[in-house]
């Protein structure tokens, strides 16, 4: 299910990432040597519709063509078969940012060997880069709070988010091998976001080794994700007033996210006399909505104050990963 190479395979960056089921048949882990020798890992398309990360790196690499890279670099090109049907993941598929964690699947077995493989290389740091389907700045994530790992986060975005759940993704597998990020980087197919990201990747491929500064609280800002938020299948959403449903959201209910909503926020329409709610699960698996969310008079507000992170109008990504999660602004000490 995975093929390892040692070379860019011909004409593969001028491709979209539409376009890579053309020259790779399955997953690809690619290994470039440079001046360093231990390498950055890159992992895009671990969600096939988002291309910011082979954007960017593409740009990358074009830029380096006829040069030795001033650092070695490995290259996970993830899902291909959903970025050609521009999907997050195919139907029947499993996600392959959830699968890192000894999962017993295929996907599993595959993510195990690229970390594997990669323990031996004396790894520099893991990129993990992503998009988001809402209207989010641009914001990294850590699941360590640790020196290096502020740093790295902090080189990409001022906004840093550190999580613990879920515990099966790219960043959480790779933290224990190196410093270790993900990046969010807007929307796809933003000009923005991949310039930011390729300007990223540049600046952690010239980096010689992570400096000994200590970030400061006034450095950055940093948030703890404390629940996510689902919609349980058995209710349907929409966000067009005029379509029936069980739970009607506003259309542009996105435009909260990293905002600090009041207690009593409006947040959706439900159908009366329904027993209709939210999934809310916090870091040990508890159910916790009741501690977030009221239901009554046909609304669902908020019952605290709280700061969402990822909510987005896309019914598909609802269905398939979440509504949003919820965070909490916490102070940075010393002892982290």
């Amino acid at each position: 299910m995975l093929k390892i190479l040692d070379y860019l395979p011909e004409k593969i960056l001028q491709k979209k990432a539409h376009e890579l089921f053309e020259l790779l048949e399955e997953p690809t882990l690619i290994h470039l040597s440079g001046i360093q020798s231990e390498p950055l890992f890159i992992s895009v398309l671990l969600h096939g519709n988002e291309t910011t990360g082979w954007e960017a790196l593409k740009l990358y690499l074009i830029e380096q063509e006829n040069k030795q890279l001033p650092r070695s670099i490995s290259i996970f090109i993830a899902n291909i078969s959903a970025a050609r049907e521009h999907k997050r993941v195919l139907d029947g598929q499993l996600d392959y940012n959830r699968v890192w964690h000894n999962h017993p699947s295929a996907e599993g077995k595959m993510m195990t060997r690229i970390l594997h493989e990669m323990q031996k290389k004396q790894i520099f740091a893991s990129i993990d880069i992503h998009n988001n389907t809402g209207k989010n700045p641009h914001y990294a994530c850590i699941n360590k709070k640790q020196h290096d790992f502020f740093q790295l986060a902090h080189l990409f975005s001022r906004t840093v988010v550190y999580f613990t759940q879920p515990d099966t993704v790219q960043s959480m597998a790779f933290s224990k091998l190196c410093p270790a990020v993900t990046i969010e980087c807007g929307q796809p197919e933003q000009q923005h976001g991949v310039a930011h990201a390729k300007n990223y990747i540049e600046q952690i491929m010239s980096m010689g080794s992570f400096n000994h500064k200590v970030l400061k609280e006034e450095d950055f800002d940093l948030y703890h994700t404390m629940a996510i938020v689902k919609v349980p299948e058995q209710f349907s959403i929409s966000f067009d007033p005029a379509q029936p449903s069980d739970i009607n959201f506003p259309r542009d209910i996105d435009r909260l996210n990293f905002t600090e909503i009041e207690i009593g926020e409006h947040l959706a329409k439900i159908e009366p006399g329904k027993k209709i709610y939210l999934q809310a699960i916090d870091e040990q698996g508890k159910a916790v909505d009741q501690r977030y969310f009221s239901y009554d008079n046909g609304e669902i507000r908020t019952r605290i104050a709280l700061m969402p992170s990822m909510l987005t109008t896309k019914k598909e990504i609802i269905h398939q990963d979440c509504l949003c999660y919820l965070m909490e602004k916490i102070i940075l000490t010393e002892e982290g």
